[in-house]
Formats: structure tokens, sequence, C-alpha cells
């Protein structure tokens, strides 16, 4: 017999969180989107339908959707979707996904655009466009350029960037500065690869999923911050930013490279975990 919407919600919530060792809350939300997904509603609609029972064609596009869950997929993949900065942004396998945590990136490159003026930002390793696209989203009046050797994540960039109607970024191919000989910045922004190769992380959870080559960087996770923070210099004007998201344990080696390399101001910034999530400095 074909169960209620209720009996859904509250059997297959019960089951992920069982496979897939998520909390309860977790679970009961992720079963909410995958529902949404299929009525094409609400969260409100689909709390007030409670005894609503899915015909047959929803119950097959349903029972897919949590199948490919039920095995481990990401529902950012699966719903093909993931919110960031307040914009929902398409996200493929090409992709990282985009956390919350990250958020902390964009934050503090705000704070260090000046009110009014021009002003030009470096997006690198730019995947969905994120970052690039939530900055300029938030100041149209700034130019940004955004850069990633994938040409697959570029594309998804640029859909990104026409769906939220966002003008004032230039997509690039480029692996880091590869492209941009001559060019300079006021602030250069990155979440590259900072995982350890050897990580027993990356077998786990969404990573199995997610672009290994926007993971994995190298024995101690920080080949390409080296590369980024060696290059930074001769693309930023004088007193511009370079900032960049890193792993839980890497702010202190993270400052180390930036003061060998000459930059001011040197930091690191907590994210809301209280984990130093955020390293940066200024080009003298």
């Amino acid at each position: 017999m074909p169960s209620s919407l209720a009996e859904t919600l509250r059997n297959d919530s019960r089951l992920l969180e069982a496979v897939l060792n998520l909390d309860s809350s977790s679970a009961r939300i992720e079963v909410q989107c995958l529902l949404q997904a299929v009525l094409q509603v609400n969260r409100a609609w689909l709390l007030t339908h409670h005894e609503q029972i899915l015909d047959a064609e929803q119950q097959a596009r349903y029972t897919a959707l949590f199948e490919r869950r039920l095995h481990g997929e990401p529902l950012a993949y699966i719903l093909g979707e993931r919110e960031f900065y307040g914009l929902d942004f398409k996200v493929t396998p090409a992709t990282l996904i985009p956390r919350p945590d990250t958020e902390l990136l964009v934050e503090l490159a705000l704070q260090r655009i000046p009110p009014r003026g021009a002003f030009h930002v470096l997006d690198l390793g730019t995947g969905s466009g994120a970052i690039a696209l939530s900055i300029a989203h938030a100041r149209p009046d700034i130019e940004v350029t955004a850069v990633d050797a994938v040409q697959d994540a570029l594309d998804v960039a640029r859909e990104n960037a026409r769906h939220l109607n966002i003008g004032n970024v230039r997509l690039l191919r480029s692996d880091w500065f590869s492209a941009l000989a001559g060019e300079r910045f006021d602030l250069i922004v990155s979440n590259p690869p900072y995982i350890a190769d050897g990580d027993m992380h990356l077998a786990q959870g969404d990573l199995r999923f997610e672009p290994h080559t926007a993971l994995a960087s190298g024995a101690d996770g920080l080949d390409d911050i080296r590369r980024i923070v060696a290059g930074a210099k001769e693309h930023l004007n004088a007193g511009g930013w370079l900032l960049f998201e890193h792993g839980y344990d890497q702010a202190e080696r993270a400052r180390m490279l930036l003061n060998a390399k000459g930059f001011t101001e040197v930091f690191s910034a907590r994210d809301l975990a209280g984990i130093e999530r955020v390293s940066g400095g200024a080009a003298p």
C-alpha cells in the first residue's frame, strides 16, 4: 500500500540516519529536500500535506533519488544545486560542493574591498564560481576574474553567472596564474585543494564523489597553497591582499609560508566552529 508523505518522511529519515550515520535532524531535512524536488513544492507545502500520497510516477522518481542518497552520493549532486552565501548554485561532479565554512572567506574578502573606487578581485580555482560570484553579487561595482584549470568546472561557473544574472565576472581557463601574465589585482582569494594525498577522509562520505584534483594536494596537502603564495605577489598591487582557505591543522604552516614570502599583516581567522579556516596577508 502506498505510503503518505508523513510515513515516507519518518521511515526514510530513520533509514538514512542508520545507513549514513546522520543525525536525525539532517536525515529528515534530506528526505524533505528529495520530496520537494520530486513534487516541485516548498517546505511549507510539504509540512502541511502530511497525508498526501505520491502517484506511481512520483514514487518511482523519489525512490531513484533516495537510493542514490542511500548509497552515499552527496545530496547536492543528486539535486544539482547547493545554497551558498544566500545564492543558489548549480553543482556537478566536476565541481566541489560549496560548504558553509567557506562563507568566511567571502566575508573576509568583502571586508577588504573599499566602499567605492575601481577594484579587481581574482578567484583562483573557482569551481562552481561560488566564491567569485558571491563577491561579485555583493559588490556589482567591482571587477572579478575567476579562473579554473578544468573546463567542465568553468562551464558550471558560467552557467551560474547567467542564472544569477551576474555580469561583472570574467571567467578564464588557467592553471593558477598561468594565463594571467602581467595582470595585477587588488585582492586574490582561493579555496584550493589542501588535503594530503593519503588522507583517509578522501575515501569517506561526500569526498568519495567529489573531484580528487580539487581536494588533494601532495603529501602534506600544501603543494597548491605553496604555488599560490609563491606566485601571488607578482599579481598583487601594493597593499593588496591574499586570502585562502586551508585545513583545520594547517594555519600555522600557512602563516609561515606567507611570512617567508614577505607578506605583512599575516593572520588566520576562525570559522563558526572555532577552527582556524582562512589565512592571509598583505603584499608589501
